[in-house]
């Protein structure tokens, strides 16, 4: 406790905003390329379209001194046509380089690499930004399945790494200040601290990006309330998968160290909150991301997990955690305290595996399969310095004042020594107790009951204030009053239907949107009617024999029956009237002013004669190339007639081939109408393509998926794909798409 008490002794600098009256007196000044700001001035408010510099060592505008303050007035960088594709974007629009008591207030800036960069800065001040619509990538993940290229991985950063993902917000080597009032919006990332201590970060809205709302790593003793990071999130798809792909709303990385974090929403997250020691950690033993307090927030709907805390200390205190897979995930989690949280109909409440001298206090748990779960696994990982430096058994737990209620099996325990459980409450539940292999153990004064307690599924509710004790109640951190409570609405209420994901992220549901029910290849196709209220009416169709209806409102299913002779090739475009709206790209528009929106298909039809083989050693596409081609013009262990080449899958979906060491060879006519299209694929291991004879795409050496792309002319085309299959994830698809698509190389891993 006296730990967790010592989060609040580290001064938080509060530097005022300047005043409206100071800020006219201050100078005039446009801005244009290069351009350097050594004294206080106000930029005249007005859009400045000015491309960056590709190099993200330099900068649109470069902030240098100290006592400046730059109030940008409203003024608007553009770095790019905001409607180009967001992966275009490039540069850096704002530098702060070092300096003191630095200011930098009232920007709108979009189409860059990164928005804001500072570094070195000593008491600096970001209030009032809105820094939305910068660099994104693509996404490849499908409705169906998704696509290991949309993976993350934050693991290093040392070398600025971070900086491959872009951000609105990039602060590094940053101490004392103030980050408030700002936006971020349709990024990948939001705000990222990079070795940056001692801010406070209040009242943001850093939501609806593809990466992560807020990083930080090697960040310590920073105060973040009251923000909204929500529908930060990819690799999700309702009634598909729950992936989250590392996309997070709340990333503690790294040593980062006795942060507080309260009253924040951080809904439909990918996690959550992400809280993982570090690589250093993993590699030593030594260090964590320790002695963080988290309380009052709201971390619910996560694909993957509310909550996820690893390696570490730290203390969870009154926070939601409901409707996610896990409400939190706590491996190799030691000496926390996990008190007076709402873990409302997740799969597994808690789930702590190698955890040693936790307590878990005065939580409530409904629904779900699982409410607590503590166990541990052996052999543990030989290339982990972690656990040749820690005891990493499952001991000496705390289970106390706890209610379960609703959850078939309340308490799972294996391979633990030292479990005490008492004042527990269990009502509805049918296994109070499955225990394996562990030993001193302590059940008293629980209470089990058939009926009664809490109520459970759509009509549970819990209240994490009224769970906590006068002990705990007083960790609550100070703030105004407007700031200790948690800013939701309605859309972050709802379940995890809210998540829709498209190749560009999360939908912000600001503007009408068509979406598959099912399939997106089903036909004929269901589409749902997605956005503000509103009727809709269909403007044009193309290619469509069929539809169910041709106006309605908002939340309606259309079902779209395709026409024979479309080739693949199809669209509907209707016309929406209602509340006000923003498009994708930011466009706004008041209510009741028209917006067209759009969904299509464009797969050209093609019947592919796919034959697959088996290899060996001696018929390695490796090592014996000549051997490979000579089993290719034999006899197929499978021959299938496909309509698309779509195979991704860990165990193989088509029964007849093996797990690995499997080869494909198909081929197949494709007609083109006037127009440019590319072609793309993307493989895990290894891909051929010929166009008419010629090779076209040859990325032959084995790799994780990995995306290639051609031009392919209009006309007739004969083609043939190769693709082998070592061992491992198994990822191949094919598309033709419409136009000459720029694809930029996803960020990857580090």
């Amino acid at each position: 406790m006296n730990r967790l008490l010592g989060i609040f002794a580290a001064g938080v600098f509060l530097p005022g905003l300047l005043s409206a009256q100071r800020a006219s007196r201050l100078p005039s000044v446009e801005l244009r390329p290069g351009l350097v700001i050594t004294k206080s001035v106000r930029v005249v408010p007005r859009t400045y379209r000015l491309a960056a510099p590709a190099s993200l060592d330099s900068a649109v505008i470069t902030i240098r001194g100290d006592d400046v303050t730059v109030d940008f007035a409203g003024a608007r960088m553009e770095g790019m046509d905001p409607h180009a594709d967001p992966d275009l974007a490039a540069g850096v629009a704002v530098r702060v380089e070092g300096g003191h008591n630095v200011r930098v207030l009232n920007a709108r800036i979009r189409g860059y690499k990164v928005g804001i960069m500072a570094r070195g800065t000593r008491r600096l001040t970001l209030a009032g930004n809105v820094v939305s619509y910068n660099w994104k990538p693509r996404l490849y993940s499908l409705i169906e399945h998704e696509s290991l290229v949309d993976w993350l991985s934050f693991h290093h950063n040392e070398k600025d790494e971070w900086l491959r993902y872009g951000a609105a917000f990039y602060l590094a080597d940053v101490s004392n200040g103030e980050v408030r009032g700002n936006t971020a919006e349709q990024n990948m990332n939001g705000l990222m601290l990079v070795r940056t201590d001692r801010l406070r970060i209040h009242d943001n809205t850093l939501s609806y990006n593809s990466g992560l709302g807020l990083g930080l790593y090697r960040s310590s003793s920073n105060v973040i309330l009251h923000n909204r990071i929500d529908f930060d999130v990819r690799g999700y798809s309702h009634g598909f998968y729950r992936r989250g792909q590392d996309s997070a709303g709340l990333l503690v990385y790294e040593q980062s160290d006795s942060n507080v974090v309260a009253y924040n929403s951080v809904t439909h997250g990918g996690d959550g909150l992400f809280l993982w020691a570090g690589q250093s950690t993993m590699d030593t033993g030594e260090g964590g991301a320790n002695d963080n307090l988290f309380f009052g927030n709201d971390f619910s709907f996560a694909p993957t997990n509310a909550m996820e805390a690893t390696f570490s200390r730290n203390a969870f205190i009154g926070n939601r955690a409901t409707g996610s897979d896990h409400g939190l995930w706590g491996g190799y989690s030691y000496d926390s305290k996990i008190v007076g949280n709402c873990f409302l109909d997740d799969r597994n409440g808690i789930a702590i595996e190698h955890g040693q001298h936790n307590d878990v206090l005065d939580n409530r748990f409904t629904g779900g399969t699982t409410g607590l779960w503590l166990w541990a696994n052996y052999p543990e990982a030989a290339d982990w310095g972690y656990p040749k430096k820690h005891d990493t058994h499952s001991r000496d737990y705390r289970v106390t004042g706890n209610t379960f209620a609703g959850t078939p099996v309340a308490l799972r325990v294996a391979n633990t020594a030292g479990f005490t459980a008492t004042g527990n409450r269990f009502y509805g539940v049918d296994t109070v107790a499955a225990m394996k292999d562990t030993s001193a153990v302590t059940l008293s004064g629980n209470t089990v009951a058939r009926a009664g307690g809490p109520p459970t599924g759509a009509t549970a509710v819990c209240d994490p204030r009224a769970l906590l004790s006068a002990a705990y109640a007083k960790l609550a951190p100070a703030a105004p009053a407007a700031e200790r409570t948690v800013p939701g609405s309605a859309l972050t209420r709802r379940d995890r239907a809210a998540i829709v994901v498209d190749q560009w992220g999360p939908y912000d549901w600001r503007s009408p949107k068509l979406w598959p029910v099912d399939s997106g290849h089903a036909d004929p196709l269901r589409l749902a009617v997605l956005g503000p209220p509103g009727r809709w009416t269909l403007a044009d169709r193309r290619g469509v024999a069929a539809l169910s209806r041709t106006s309605g409102s908002t939340g309606d299913t259309i079902v779209v029956t395709p026409a024979p002779d479309s080739a693949g090739d199809w669209e509907i475009t209707l016309e929406y009237r209602g509340a006000a709206t923003v498009s994708p790209r930011g466009d706004e528009r008041p209510a009741g002013a028209p917006y067209d929106f759009s969904y299509g298909r464009f797969e050209p039809a093609a019947q592919w004669n796919a034959r697959f083989f088996t290899w060996t050693a001696a018929t390695d596409p490796r090592s014996q190339p000549a051997a490979f081609d000579s089993l290719l013009q034999g006899a197929p262990l499978l021959t299938r007639q496909e309509s698309r080449l779509d195979y991704e899958w860990y165990g193989p979906a088509i029964k007849a081939l093996p797990l690995e060491k499997w080869a494909l060879d198909a081929t197949a006519t494709v007609t083109l109408p006037a127009g440019l299209y590319t072609l793309r694929t993307i493989s895990d291991d290894a891909v051929r393509v010929w166009i008419d004879g010629r090779l076209a795409i040859d990325h032959w050496t084995p790799h994780e998926s990995a995306i290639d792309a051609t031009p392919i002319a209009a006309g007739t085309h004969q083609l043939r794909v190769e693709y082998y299959q070592v061992d491992g994830w198994t990822e191949f698809r094919l598309d033709i798409l419409r136009g000459m698509q720029a694809f930029q190389p996803p960020p990857g891993d580090d």
